[in-house]
């Protein structure tokens, strides 16, 4: 795998008219793999629109299944499978969410490939650096037609947008920073809940898998690659040449192997840009999550509510050494949208409308990030992207 394999090539773009089966005012027939939380939350929110129907579930577990075919409308009358091969050899399903967990992602995106289904994968790409390899390896075999999204909903955001319009346009001059601050949580925990205790070990783990490094990657590609993505998708959709980094435990699990609870990682892009990433868990219910992006005329904020900038305002300069409030918002703009369903919305519509969309590459970059992180904070040394690719 080469540099130019993972920066990627230029999207492939074939006619409308060639593209898709589907007509105008058709619906897409869509299962899940994956009926856990996530299943069930995307799923609730991709059987709202007229476009969509869903037609088919699968999970490991059977009650998984009968919990998400009394939460999720219409899940009832729904096929349901054990096995997600005879999901997707199911002629009637035209797409599929993947909202297994994480280190499942590679196999089931692979299938999913493999069947051409159009494919919306939740994030992170995978837990390890060899999932993210093997995703790119069935990508190389994917069908060009075919819209395939990952669940780094920002992307799909109008106010995130909107903002990264701001800032490609130069709005706020030459941007050198940019930080991602990911704290937020709830009482640390200090004994175990004994979820599923009278299951066997291994059933017991699979089911408590973001618990788990080996399985979901820990708390930086799990949870804090929503923010790195962002940083990805600024710096021109180029990911870091090296990255250092520092965290622990504040508060060790009673169950499961995490190694961080909060983390700073700074990552170094071309042309001098650093991305910082912020990160603190087990916050009595405080929530900072955000990203700022500093620039030689002003500064973007960007969050899932609201949008702002900041810049030289004629108070500004002359403010005394104590007064810090802030009096530099030139712009303010707030939002009551979900930016899943922005996203699950945008996946539909683009498959009816015929649009060539496929976000694989940017995805797996901004996990392979995430994983730079990680191995940083691991090995408390700087480490370079080819190092933490020739680490699989």
């Amino acid at each position: 795998m080469n540099r130019r394999s993972l920066l990627g090539a230029a999207p492939l773009v074939v006619s409308s008219s060639t593209a898709f089966s589907y007509q105008a005012n058709s619906t897409v027939n869509f299962g899940i793999i994956g009926t856990g939380g996530r299943g069930q939350y995307v799923g609730t929110l991709m059987t709202k629109g007229p476009q969509s129907r869903l037609t088919a579930l699968c999970d490991k577990f059977a009650d998984r299944i009968d919990a998400a075919k009394s939460k999720i409308p219409g899940a009832a009358q729904a096929r349901s499978y054990r096995d997600h091969q005879q999901l997707l050899a199911d002629p009637n399903v035209d797409a599929v969410l993947i909202a297994t967990p994480v280190f499942l992602h590679p196999e089931h995106f692979e299938a999913a490939i493999a069947a051409r289904k159009h494919i919306y994968c939740e994030k992170p790409a995978g837990a390890d650096v060899a999932g993210c390899q093997r995703m790119l390896r069935a990508w190389e075999k994917r069908d060009p037609a075919k819209r395939i999204q990952f669940g780094f909903q920002q992307r799909f955001s109008a106010q995130y947008r909107k903002a990264h319009a701001d800032f490609t346009a130069g709005r706020i001059g030459d941007v050198k920073l940019m930080k991602s601050y990911w704290v937020l949580g709830y009482l640390p925990p200090t004994t175990d809940a004994k979820l599923y205790q009278d299951l066997p070990p291994n059933e017991q783990k699979l089911r408590r898998w973001a618990f788990w490094n080996s399985l979901s990657g820990g708390p930086i590609v799990e949870q804090d690659c929503h923010g790195i993505d962002v940083l990805n998708w600024f710096a021109r959709d180029q990911h870091p040449l090296r990255a250092v980094g520092r965290g622990g435990l504040r508060y060790p699990l009673p169950y499961g192997d995490w190694n961080t609870d909060h983390h700073n990682v700074i990552y170094e892009y071309p042309d001098g840009l650093e991305g910082w990433l912020i990160s603190i868990k087990h916050t009595a219910g405080y929530r900072d999550v955000k990203e700022q992006f500093f620039g030689s005329k002003g500064m973007l904020e960007t969050s899932r509510k609201y949008r702002k900038l900041h810049g030289m305002t004629p108070d500004v300069r002359y403010k005394s050494a104590d007064d810090l409030r802030d009096t530099s918002l030139i712009e303010r703009e707030e939002s009551n949208a979900d930016i899943t369903a922005e996203a699950t919305e945008a996946f539909f519509r683009g498959i009816l409308a015929a649009e060539p969309f496929d976000m694989t590459q940017s995805s797996v970059h901004s996990t392979l990030t995430a994983i730079l992180g990680r191995l940083a904070i691991d090995s408390r040394r700087e480490v370079s992207w080819d190092e933490m690719l020739r680490s699989a």
